[in-house]
């Protein structure tokens, strides 16, 4: 692939997500705003790291971090290490086990909701076990709305499945987390969790 075919496939994909998410770009600066704590992340875990934005994002605020991304799709995963070659990406499946830890931070952008419940509980017990003491999960993520959403994110049926914010939290609770919502906007959210 050469240069100005990855830019075009990079750009493309990208325009494909703000035409459907029209904030994307502030919500993953909110995702990592949310990573920051009194001490930079030395490694890094980045679920479903698509074509590498959210790991963008996020090695702004702790750039003399190590990545490791997952994702189960090659051919994203070809974008995101063209862009980050100093990162570290697997294709893997989220209901796979994770890359051993321990890392001091977990992020997850638009991935976790292609899970089930009893996916989601999975996926939140495996990350309690690879994050260090202390160690911060930040997820934003497709969300079962409250109240009726006046422009709701498009969801394909059987493949996207997300749940109420009111579950996960106590799903994080569960895995050994303390977990807030640090953003709350119509079917979109942030979860903060920190383990305990």
């Amino acid at each position: 692939m050469s240069d100005g075919q990855f830019h075009l496939n990079a750009n493309t994909y990208l325009e494909m997500i703000r035409a459907e998410i029209p904030n994307y770009d502030d919500l993953q600066a909110a995702l990592a705003a949310a990573t920051v704590t009194g001490h930079p992340a030395e490694r890094i875990l980045d679920l479903g790291s698509g074509t590498g934005e959210t790991a963008k994002a996020v090695l702004r605020r702790h750039p003399n971090a190590r990545l490791v991304g997952i994702d189960a799709s090659a051919d994203m995963l070809e974008i995101a290490d063209a862009q980050l070659p100093h990162a570290e990406f697997v294709a893997s499946d989220l209901e796979d086990p994770l890359p051993p830890g321990p890392f001091d931070l977990v992020v997850s952008a638009f991935a976790v909701h292609h899970l089930d419940g009893l996916g989601k509980q999975g996926l939140f017990g495996r990350i309690a076990k690879v994050l260090g003491p202390e160690g911060r999960f930040v997820m934003l993520d497709v969300v079962v709305p409250t109240e009726p959403v006046a422009a709701p994110i498009a969801l394909e049926e059987g493949v996207d499945l997300p749940s109420m914010v009111e579950d996960m939290l106590g799903w994080l609770l569960a895995a050994g987390f303390e977990a807030e919502v640090t953003y709350s906007g119509g079917d979109i959210a942030i979860l903060t969790a920190t383990r305990v």
